[in-house]
Parts: structure tokens; sequence; C-alpha cells
């Protein structure tokens, strides 16, 4: 194994302690064999049954904790929120990895859905196996992911029965703490602790996170949020909701969003824009609990009704300011980026293949889902500096020995002569190495060229 080729390993690592040095070894070269065969079984990629068994006990091993594996990814994400300028922007968002288990209690289930009639004609329930991952994902406005900044993992068995508890209990008066959806708080505070700046940082989240507590807690935290709400809340002394004002609030401007069919082709929409800065309550079952807020609402409306999509009615929440048309665009543009998390869970799933994993228990699949995690987060990052920075050092993504290879393996390239060769040089050739046919016509390359590219360039350094 060349240790040059593997220093960002080193790098995502140097803050992870397994309280044991052996433990620490062989997290590593876990970590350097599946990138070195991203998608592929452990067997496979480790390739000898001694290294497999190791492997095997790793994840077995009770005093591994997912924690421990993503602390020094998470520490390496605090550095380069760091170097970075500006508004970070704090992505939220939960997926869930289905298994397929005949019994389901050493893994847990996730949801149970209808799976037809049986042949007296009674309904089905068919309980899917698996687990949920809450992550947070902190990427620029540019679109660059830094890292995680915060991950949770749990199954339902916990949470069993809360359906038939809310036909009993008004969920309103349920404390925040009881309910699954904590797990957007508990990723706030952990997510902020982790950056020194949290000002600087801006939680966006879908229509699940949606939550006056969560309101409140980024107000406690001293940072800021934009969700796109679903709930229509009291505002102003409490004689009128937020719909009524935004009914009398007239267009600000419009503007022009690029946006996918059901066909999978992109089109252009234009969205009439409305913002308006007002005094928002809390549920009537806890305004002793929380104070009112000042807060603003944003309305991104299309006017008639596409055939081949569904109309664009974002209605978002932010605590930020929002004094002009340009801001209230910006505000749109920054929630539009949410998707940027959908695509790192895509590679976990599509990329790392962790559904395809045969380990027995929770915990176990648990601590090689973290592992994904930095694998992932590494495939995400490449292609996205390709398209943020591509006139940057190539030092930065890739060493020496890298570079080298690279130059071997793919001829070509257009450079000047004299010049350095520039990040952009050496990833379109990982690129090929994927199967990228880089025509001028072709756009940039995308996470799936870039993990088969880099898993050829691992194999041929190793």
């Amino acid at each position: 194994m060349d240790q040059q080729s593997d220093a960002w390993i080193d790098h995502e690592l140097a803050g992870s302690s397994l309280g044991d040095s052996r433990l620490d070894k062989r997290l590593r070269s876990v970590i350097a064999a599946l990138s070195g065969k991203t998608g592929a079984t452990l067997p496979f990629a480790c390739q000898d049954w001694a290294a497999t068994k190791a492997a095997y006990r790793f994840f077995s091993n009770d005093r591994v904790e997912e924690a421990a594996i993503l602390a020094g990814h998470f520490d390496a994400t605090r550095e380069r929120f760091d170097a970075a300028q500006g508004t970070i922007l704090v992505l939220q968002d939960t997926t869930e990895f289905t298994f397929q288990r005949k019994n389901t209690d050493a893994v847990g289930v996730t949801y149970a859905v209808n799976s037809g009639k049986d042949k007296d004609g009674r309904y089905r329930m068919h309980t899917v196996c698996g687990l949920l991952m809450h992550s947070s994902l902190a990427v620029t406005t540019e679109g660059l992911p830094l890292g995680l900044a915060a991950v949770k993992f749990w199954n339902r068995q916990k949470f069993k029965g809360t359906a038939a508890l809310k036909r009993k209990i008004n969920p309103t008066r349920v404390p925040i703490e009881q309910k699954e959806s904590f797990r957007w708080l508990e990723n706030m505070r952990q997510s902020t602790a982790l950056f020194a700046a949290p000002d600087r940082c801006v939680h966006i989240g879908d229509r699940e996170s949606d939550i006056y507590e969560l309101f409140c807690l980024s107000q406690e935290l001293g940072t800021h949020f934009l969700v796109r709400t679903c709930v229509d809340r009291l505002a102003g002394e409490g004689d009128h909701t937020i719909a009524d004002d935004m009914k009398a609030t007239t267009i600000a401007g419009q503007h022009t969003v690029r946006v996918r069919t059901a066909n999978g082709d992109m089109s252009t929409a234009t969205v009439d824009v409305r913002y308006h800065r007002l005094r928002v309550l809390p549920p009537i079952g806890k305004q002793k609990r929380y104070p009112a807020l000042t807060l603003t609402v944003l309305h991104a409306t299309e006017q008639n009704t596409p055939i081949d999509r569904p109309k664009i009615d974002w209605k978002l929440l932010t605590d930020l300011p929002v004094d002009s048309h340009d801001d209230a665009v910006e505000k749109l543009r920054w929630y539009a980026l949410r998707w940027k998390i959908e695509v790192f869970h895509k590679i976990l799933k599509s990329g790392c293949r962790a559904e395809d994993a045969r380990l027995r228990t929770a915990d176990r699949l648990v601590r090689l889902i973290a592992v994904f995690c930095i694998l992932s987060w590494r495939i995400f990052w490449m292609t996205m500096l390709l398209r943020a920075n591509p006139e940057a050092n190539p030092a930065l993504a890739l060493t020496e020995a890298d570079r080298e290879i690279l130059d071997l393996l793919v001829a070509g390239g257009a450079h000047l002569a004299g010049k350095p060769r520039s990040l952009s040089h050496y990833l379109l050739k990982i690129a090929r190495l994927g199967g990228y046919l880089a025509r001028a016509s072709d756009p940039p390359p995308g996470n799936i060229v870039i993990w088969r590219g880099l898993s050829r360039l691992n194999v041929s350094v190793r």
C-alpha cells in the first residue's frame, strides 16, 4: 500500500481514536481497502481471508462506536469550515437504509407497508427491515461539500406505538424530547458546537424540519435557519395567520429557476416572489414555554400548473432579514442547494452500495455505514471541487504519486507549456478513467464516473 497516496485518509482520521492503536490501524486499512474498490463487498475489497476476517471482527467489536469512527472526519470538516469564506449552509435530511432479512429483530424496522391482500381478501402488512440516518452536511454557497457536521442513526423499535399515541394525545402537547423529530435539534446542537462561528451557519431543511422548537433553539445558539414550512401558524397578535399576511403581500419580482420534469428533462420555470417579515406565534399548546419570534416568510409560486411536472409552490421560513428582491432570490438559491444532501445519500446507496451489506446486526451495519460516509463525502467533494474551483492547485486533492500515475494512465489534456497543471486537468483524467468522454459538449462529470475513476486510480497506485 502506498502511504503517500492515502494521505487523505490520515487527514480524515487524525482526530479519530478508538482507544486501541490496533483498532485505529484496522480502521485505516478498512477505509483504504474500501476506497480502492468502491461498491464492492468486504471480501472482494479485502482480497484475502485474513484481511476479510479482521474487517468482520472490527465491525463486530462493541468497543468501536460510530461517533469515534467519524470524529476525525468531523474535525477535518471544521478545518475546511474555518478555511472557507462567508456563509456556510448546513443541510439536514433523513434517509432510510433497507435490508433483506428474514428476522428483523437484529437490525430493526423503519416502517410497515401494505403488501396487498391475502387469499381471503384481508390486507397484509409488511414490515420493512432497516435503519435510518439523519445527517448534517456542510456546503459552501457555491455547493462545495465541506463534510459532515453531525450524524444520528436509529431504528423505529423505540418509537413503536407512536401512531396509536397520536389518536389519544395532541402531538403539540408532547415534549419535543419525546418525539422522533428531536433529531433535528440534536444535529443542530452538534454541528453548532463543532463550528466556532455559528453565526456563519444557515441550517436548511425540508418540511419535516418545520418545528417551532428548532426556531427557538437556533436563536438560543446564535445560528440561523431556512426551512420549507408546511404549517400555517398564528401571526401578529394571534388574530390572523401567516397565510392571511402573505395574501396581502405584493409581488416583489420574478425569478427563473431550472427544474426537472417527470421524464428527467431540464426546463425553466418563472416564479413570483413575495417576502414579508412578521411576528410568528408558537402553537397554542406551547405558548407558555416558547416566545413569539420575528421571522421572514418567503413565497415562490408559479402562476400556471405545467403539464409535465408539479407546480412550484415554495413557502420558506427564516430568521434572516430579507430587505430586497435580490435578498429573497439569494435565499431561494440557498434552499435549492438542499438537494445536495440527497445526492450524498445517493452516493452512499448507489456508489458504496450500503444496502447490499450482509452484516447481521444494526450495530455492525452502523459502523460500516459510518465508514461509507467518509468515502461518500470524498467522492462528492472531488466531483464538486472540479466545478467550484477548477483552477486550484492539484495538491489540494491529489498527491504527487497520484498525479504521476494519472499522467501515465491517461494521455493528453490541454494545458499551456510551462504553466502548472490545474486541479481540473487531473480530475478530468480521473473522470476519463471512469468512462467520461470529455467532449466539448459534455456536461461536467458526475459522481458515478468520479467514483469509478478513483477506484481504478487506487488500484493502479497500490
